[in-house]
């Protein structure tokens, strides 16, 4: 009975994305006056009209998304796991304020922040560029990351730091040679989880992205929709389809890493 109430739940959860996916295969007057999961014939147009609907085609606002997340990814993964050592290997001044100012920030949305950080960026002339969405990630602003690793770091015995003390090595040696090879499911929870975000990324991308040739992929759906008006939401179904498949492929080859870099960041 357990099992049959938790797959109605996943059914009723996975509803809107089938039929998302089988109203891309309909004609525009077809949609919404059918709640079926199964489509009548498979109209492919959608799929052709919609990958050019917008000047470009959509591998263009698919490349500029994947550019910003492999530079986020990039950034999240050198600066989160340099200043998870620093938290939990390294005895510093102020640390414990300066832990708990972080884990505070995680609370912050990202609407308080944005005004002051679109002024910064607009003085530096970066606005209309990528950087704004990926020169946060190099300065270990993901207060989340920092704290899974931290939490990590702490579970991996410290003999290994005394270890590599006694053969000479420095802070730095040990970080990399010893603990950043451990580290490799937080790592991989971390690359995950900022694929998916930034990929879906859309209040930050709308502000500091204005040339269509740059938007990325939330933000080139929603010009579709003004772009086409309310007429074509079979193209608009069928680019969204196309638009979360690097995310379902991204967690299904990922899922056993995230599963196991979430369970051990929290053991000792």
């Amino acid at each position: 009975m357990r099992h049959a109430g938790m797959l109605v739940v996943v059914v009723i959860a996975l509803y809107p994305i089938l039929w998302m996916v089988a109203s891309s295969f309909r004609p525009d007057g077809q949609i919404f006056g059918n709640a079926s999961l199964i489509p009548e014939s498979l109209y492919f147009d959608n799929y052709t009209n919609g990958w050019t609907a917008l000047g470009n085609p959509f591998s263009v606002y698919m490349f500029n998304s994947a550019l910003i997340v492999l530079g986020s990814i990039i950034g999240n993964l050198v600066s989160c796991s340099m200043a998870a050592y620093a938290f939990a290997r390294l005895r510093f001044k102020f640390q414990k304020p300066a832990f708990a100012i972080m884990l505070v920030s995680i609370m912050v949305p990202i609407h308080v922040v944005i005004v002051p950080q679109y002024i910064m960026f607009s003085k530096l002339g970066l606005i209309n560029t990528f950087l704004p969405l990926v020169l946060p990630k190099l300065l270990a602003t993901d207060a989340f990351f920092i704290f899974l690793m931290v939490q990590f770091i702490r579970g991996l015995p410290r003999e290994l730091d005394e270890a590599a003390r006694i053969d000479g090595a420095g802070h730095i040696r040990t970080f990399f040679q010893i603990l950043l090879p451990l580290m490799k499911p937080a790592l991989a929870t971390t690359a995950i989880f900022t694929f998916i975000w930034v990929w879906n990324d859309f209040f930050s991308q709308l502000v500091y992205l204005t040339d269509p040739n740059k938007y990325t992929v939330p933000v080139a759906l929603r010009s579709f929709i003004d772009a086409q008006s309310q007429s074509s939401y079979g193209a608009l179904f069928a680019m969204s389809v196309v638009s979360i498949i690097p995310v379902v492929l991204a967690f299904a080859f990922g899922q056993k890493y995230l599963v196991r870099g979430i369970a051990t960041t929290g053991g000792k």
